[in-house]
Protein backbone atom coordinates (compact mmCIF):
# COMPACT_ATOMS: atom_id res chain seq x y z
CA UNK A 1 0.00 0.00 0.00
CA UNK A 2 1.46 3.34 -1.06
CA UNK A 3 1.43 6.62 0.77
CA UNK A 4 2.31 7.66 4.29
CA UNK A 5 0.27 6.12 7.12
CA UNK A 6 -1.65 8.34 9.49
CA UNK A 7 -0.67 8.52 13.17
CA UNK A 8 -2.91 8.93 16.22
CA UNK A 9 -2.35 8.48 19.93
CA UNK A 10 -4.27 7.70 23.10
CA UNK A 11 -3.81 9.18 26.54
CA UNK A 12 -4.24 5.80 28.21
CA UNK A 13 -0.96 4.98 30.00
CA UNK A 14 1.46 2.43 28.64
CA UNK A 15 2.60 0.23 31.52
CA UNK A 16 4.87 -2.60 32.61
CA UNK A 17 2.86 -5.81 32.61
CA UNK A 18 3.33 -9.10 34.39
CA UNK A 19 5.15 -11.81 32.50
CA UNK A 20 7.43 -14.72 33.31
CA UNK A 21 10.48 -12.46 33.19
CA UNK A 22 8.60 -9.24 33.99
CA UNK A 23 9.73 -7.56 30.78
CA UNK A 24 6.46 -6.91 28.98
CA UNK A 25 4.90 -3.51 28.35
CA UNK A 26 1.52 -2.63 26.91
CA UNK A 27 -1.60 -0.53 26.94
CA UNK A 28 -4.39 0.68 24.69
CA UNK A 29 -3.07 1.95 21.38
CA UNK A 30 -6.56 3.18 20.42
CA UNK A 31 -9.93 3.65 22.10
CA UNK A 32 -13.28 3.53 20.34
CA UNK A 33 -15.88 6.28 20.11
CA UNK A 34 -13.81 8.91 21.90
CA UNK A 35 -13.38 12.30 20.30
CA UNK A 36 -9.84 13.39 19.58
CA UNK A 37 -8.50 16.85 20.16
CA UNK A 38 -8.99 19.47 17.44
CA UNK A 39 -6.96 18.25 14.48
CA UNK A 40 -7.20 21.52 12.61
CA UNK A 41 -10.86 22.31 12.03
CA UNK A 42 -12.23 18.84 12.81
CA UNK A 43 -12.08 16.06 15.38
CA UNK A 44 -12.04 12.28 14.94
CA UNK A 45 -13.50 9.17 16.48
CA UNK A 46 -12.63 5.53 15.86
CA UNK A 47 -15.55 3.23 15.09
CA UNK A 48 -15.52 -0.14 16.91
CA UNK A 49 -15.10 -2.03 13.63
CA UNK A 50 -12.11 -0.05 12.40
CA UNK A 51 -9.55 -2.79 13.10
CA UNK A 52 -11.73 -5.76 12.12
CA UNK A 53 -10.03 -6.37 8.77
CA UNK A 54 -6.57 -6.38 10.36
CA UNK A 55 -7.81 -8.79 13.00
CA UNK A 56 -9.40 -11.02 10.37
CA UNK A 57 -6.04 -11.03 8.57
CA UNK A 58 -4.48 -12.29 11.83
CA UNK A 59 -2.72 -8.93 12.38
CA UNK A 60 -0.40 -9.71 9.49
CA UNK A 61 2.86 -7.69 9.43
CA UNK A 62 1.90 -5.48 12.41
CA UNK A 63 4.85 -4.25 14.47
CA UNK A 64 5.48 -2.59 17.82
CA UNK A 65 7.93 0.28 17.42
CA UNK A 66 9.15 2.85 19.89
CA UNK A 67 8.14 6.28 18.56
CA UNK A 68 7.14 4.47 15.33
CA UNK A 69 10.84 3.92 14.70
CA UNK A 70 12.80 1.36 16.76
CA UNK A 71 11.47 -2.18 16.39
CA UNK A 72 10.35 -3.82 19.65
CA UNK A 73 8.31 -6.81 18.48
CA UNK A 74 6.08 -8.27 15.78
CA UNK A 75 2.88 -10.27 15.53
CA UNK A 76 4.66 -12.64 13.15
CA UNK A 77 7.11 -13.68 15.87
CA UNK A 78 4.48 -13.69 18.61
CA UNK A 79 6.39 -11.06 20.59
CA UNK A 80 3.54 -8.61 19.95
CA UNK A 81 0.00 -9.56 20.93
CA UNK A 82 -3.08 -7.54 20.01
CA UNK A 83 -6.56 -7.80 21.50
CA UNK A 84 -9.78 -6.03 20.52
CA UNK A 85 -12.39 -5.47 23.23
CA UNK A 86 -15.28 -3.08 23.83
CA UNK A 87 -12.83 -0.35 24.84
CA UNK A 88 -10.41 -0.47 21.93
CA UNK A 89 -7.17 -2.01 20.70
CA UNK A 90 -4.91 -3.34 23.46
CA UNK A 91 -1.32 -4.45 22.88
CA UNK A 92 1.41 -6.27 24.82
CA UNK A 93 4.99 -6.57 23.61
CA UNK A 94 7.79 -8.66 25.11
CA UNK A 95 11.02 -6.70 25.40
CA UNK A 96 14.43 -7.93 24.28
CA UNK A 97 17.52 -7.64 26.51
CA UNK A 98 19.18 -5.22 24.09
CA UNK A 99 20.08 -1.58 24.60
CA UNK A 100 17.05 -0.08 22.83
CA UNK A 101 14.49 -2.33 24.49
CA UNK A 102 16.13 -1.92 27.90
CA UNK A 103 15.97 1.85 27.62
CA UNK A 104 12.32 1.81 26.54
CA UNK A 105 11.45 -0.60 29.35
CA UNK A 106 13.12 1.62 31.95
CA UNK A 107 11.44 4.74 30.56
CA UNK A 108 8.02 3.07 30.80
CA UNK A 109 8.77 1.72 34.27
CA UNK A 110 9.80 5.18 35.52
CA UNK A 111 6.81 6.86 33.88
CA UNK A 112 8.77 8.93 31.38
CA UNK A 113 6.99 7.19 28.49
CA UNK A 114 3.31 7.23 29.34
CA UNK A 115 1.32 7.17 26.11
CA UNK A 116 0.79 4.99 23.08
CA UNK A 117 0.11 5.58 19.42
CA UNK A 118 -0.80 3.65 16.30
CA UNK A 119 -0.14 4.03 12.60
CA UNK A 120 -2.76 3.10 10.03
CA UNK A 121 -4.21 3.45 6.56
CA UNK A 122 -7.86 4.37 6.17
CA UNK A 123 -10.11 2.38 3.84
CA UNK A 124 -13.40 4.09 4.74
CA UNK A 125 -14.36 7.14 6.75
CA UNK A 126 -17.50 9.20 7.29
CA UNK A 127 -18.01 12.89 7.98
CA UNK A 128 -20.63 14.48 10.17
CA UNK A 129 -21.13 16.89 13.05
CA UNK A 130 -20.78 16.42 16.79
CA UNK A 131 -23.67 17.26 19.11
CA UNK A 132 -21.97 20.61 19.57
CA UNK A 133 -21.95 21.26 15.83
CA UNK A 134 -18.24 20.65 15.20
CA UNK A 135 -17.01 18.66 12.17
CA UNK A 136 -16.14 15.05 13.02
CA UNK A 137 -14.45 12.40 10.92
CA UNK A 138 -15.32 8.82 11.88
CA UNK A 139 -12.71 6.20 10.99
CA UNK A 140 -14.84 3.25 9.83
CA UNK A 141 -12.36 0.70 8.48
CA UNK A 142 -8.65 0.56 7.87
CA UNK A 143 -5.39 -1.33 8.10
CA UNK A 144 -3.19 -1.29 11.19
CA UNK A 145 0.55 -0.74 10.54
CA UNK A 146 2.07 -0.54 14.01
CA UNK A 147 1.49 0.25 17.68
CA UNK A 148 3.98 2.35 19.56
CA UNK A 149 4.86 3.55 23.04
CA UNK A 150 5.75 7.19 22.47
CA UNK A 151 7.45 9.94 24.44
CA UNK A 152 6.34 12.75 22.16
CA UNK A 153 2.74 12.04 21.12
CA UNK A 154 1.72 14.23 18.25
CA UNK A 155 -0.76 14.10 15.44
CA UNK A 156 1.05 13.94 12.13
CA UNK A 157 -0.15 15.56 8.94
CA UNK A 158 -3.95 15.29 8.75
CA UNK A 159 -4.14 16.03 5.02
CA UNK A 160 -5.46 12.50 4.37
CA UNK A 161 -8.63 13.35 6.28
CA UNK A 162 -9.04 16.63 4.44
CA UNK A 163 -8.53 14.87 1.11
CA UNK A 164 -11.31 12.43 1.95
CA UNK A 165 -13.65 15.31 2.78
CA UNK A 166 -12.75 17.14 -0.43
CA UNK A 167 -13.52 14.01 -2.45
CA UNK A 168 -16.77 13.33 -0.60
CA UNK A 169 -18.05 16.87 -1.17
CA UNK A 170 -16.45 17.28 -4.61
CA UNK A 171 -14.59 20.39 -3.51
CA UNK A 172 -11.04 21.37 -4.42
CA UNK A 173 -8.56 20.29 -1.74
CA UNK A 174 -7.04 23.76 -1.46
CA UNK A 175 -10.48 25.16 -0.66
CA UNK A 176 -11.04 22.51 2.03
CA UNK A 177 -7.63 23.29 3.52
CA UNK A 178 -8.49 26.98 3.59
CA UNK A 179 -11.81 26.29 5.30
CA UNK A 180 -10.08 24.04 7.84
CA UNK A 181 -7.61 26.80 8.68
CA UNK A 182 -10.55 29.16 9.23
CA UNK A 183 -12.56 26.58 11.23
CA UNK A 184 -15.28 26.60 8.57
CA UNK A 185 -15.42 22.92 7.62
CA UNK A 186 -18.87 22.77 9.14
CA UNK A 187 -20.14 24.73 6.13
CA UNK A 188 -19.46 21.64 3.99
CA UNK A 189 -21.32 19.34 6.36
CA UNK A 190 -24.51 21.27 7.00
CA UNK A 191 -27.65 19.94 5.28
CA UNK A 192 -28.72 21.94 2.22
CA UNK A 193 -31.06 24.80 2.90
CA UNK A 194 -34.75 24.42 2.00
CA UNK A 195 -36.72 27.58 1.23
CA UNK A 196 -40.54 27.62 1.29
CA UNK A 197 -42.16 30.31 -0.84
CA UNK A 198 -45.49 31.37 0.70
CA UNK A 199 -45.77 34.61 -1.25
CA UNK A 200 -47.68 33.08 -4.15
CA UNK A 201 -44.83 33.25 -6.62
CA UNK A 202 -45.80 29.89 -8.07
CA UNK A 203 -42.85 28.03 -6.58
CA UNK A 204 -43.84 26.31 -3.35
CA UNK A 205 -40.42 25.11 -2.31
CA UNK A 206 -36.83 25.14 -3.37
CA UNK A 207 -34.14 22.71 -2.25
CA UNK A 208 -30.52 22.25 -3.17
CA UNK A 209 -31.09 18.49 -3.45
CA UNK A 210 -33.59 16.60 -5.65
CA UNK A 211 -34.97 14.48 -2.82
CA UNK A 212 -38.57 13.60 -3.69
CA UNK A 213 -39.53 12.62 -0.15
CA UNK A 214 -38.18 15.94 1.08
CA UNK A 215 -40.21 17.82 -1.54
CA UNK A 216 -43.41 16.06 -0.52
CA UNK A 217 -42.80 16.85 3.13
CA UNK A 218 -42.14 20.53 2.41
CA UNK A 219 -45.16 20.84 0.13
CA UNK A 220 -47.42 19.32 2.75
CA UNK A 221 -45.99 21.69 5.34
CA UNK A 222 -46.59 24.63 3.03
CA UNK A 223 -50.24 23.59 2.50
CA UNK A 224 -50.75 23.26 6.25
CA UNK A 225 -49.43 26.75 6.78
CA UNK A 226 -51.73 28.18 4.12
CA UNK A 227 -54.89 26.71 5.71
Amino acid sequence: MSGTPELRFTRTPVEVRGAADGRTIGGYAAKFDRLSKNLGGFVERIAPGFFDKSRDDHWRDVMARYNHDDLLGTTAAGSLRLVLDDTGLDYSVDMLPDAVSERVFQLVQRGDVRQSSFAFYTFEDEWGMTDQGFPVRTLVSGQLVDVAPVDNPAYADTSTGLRSLAAAREVDLSEVQRMAAENKLGDLLKPPAVVIDLAGSGQSERSDTPDSAGRIHVLRRALDLKK
